[in-house]
């Protein structure tokens, strides 16, 4: 496996991220990463290297390139503290659909056009605000998205929001898998059944369901990172990617 350090253009500028990419000969399949809230970091990068040992190029981008360098959260006191609290919700308020269906578009072609990829599609895997993306950009996107994931995603069937990603069900062509957390007001059992009616009523092919795990289960750096869950995770994405992502 080897990571690389690249530049991707976009409509705004460019975006700094890391290129993960499987040992031997491809071309290989494509997955966009969506971190959670804190962004990019090393947890991250970590876990697109071990997408990469599955067969898989994984890009994960600096999903908050325009505040440039921005000080990475440490995300064991973030909530805890005011301030770091205050700064972190500012950069996910800022990041809006519009700009996240735009720079997706963006990372998508980088993806798409690189050498080791094969295919016309990828899949996308998102955590936390990450998976209400990865299941927006499907929307966004269903001729470029074949498996969106998202775990402890929030706000995904939410009432009365217009960028809701259940909004977007009836143009995913993706075969679409959510983990949600127990007990996680931002994905409660209310918001599972409009996504559940929102899919079904779409055709869209999906799996809808919690995981006995806090919010924030799949990420080890996360204060309610849950080991079993995390490796339950893993066993999904594999069968997900696995069955509906060109070899």
């Amino acid at each position: 496996m080897t990571r690389t350090d690249v530049t991707i253009v976009t409509t705004d500028g460019s975006a700094s991220g890391t290129l993960h990419v499987p040992e031997g000969e491809g071309p290989w399949p494509g997955v966009l990463v969506y971190p959670d809230a804190g962004g990019a970091r090393e947890t991250f990068r970590e876990m697109a290297d071990r997408l990469a040992a599955m067969g898989y190029v994984a890009l994960l981008p600096d999903i908050y390139y325009r505040e440039g360098d921005w000080k990475p959260f440490d995300m064991a006191t973030v909530f805890s503290d005011p301030d770091e609290r205050a700064r972190l919700m500012g950069m996910v308020h800022g990041l809006t659909q519009e700009l996240v269906i735009r720079d997706a578009g963006d990372y998508l072609t980088f993806l798409l056009a690189r050498d080791e990829v094969t295919g016309d599609a990828v899949g996308t895997t998102g955590y936390c605000r990450g998976g209400w993306t990865s299941l927006t950009v499907a929307g966004s996107y269903p001729e470029r998205v074949a498996a969106a994931a998202s775990f402890h995603g929030g706000g995904l069937a939410a009432a009365d929001d217009p960028t809701s990603p259940h909004l977007l069900a009836p143009s995913m062509r993706a075969t679409v898998y959510v983990a949600g957390a127990e007990n996680d007001a931002s994905f409660d059992q209310e918001q599972f059944d409009r996504l559940e009616e929102a899919l079904t009523s779409a055709g869209v092919t999906h799996t809808l369901l919690f995981y006995p795990a806090a919010h924030g289960f799949a990420v080890p750096d996360n204060p309610t990172h849950d080991p079993d869950a995390e490796k339950r995770h893993w066993e999904a994405l594999a069968e997900l990617y696995g069955t509906a992502l060109s070899a």
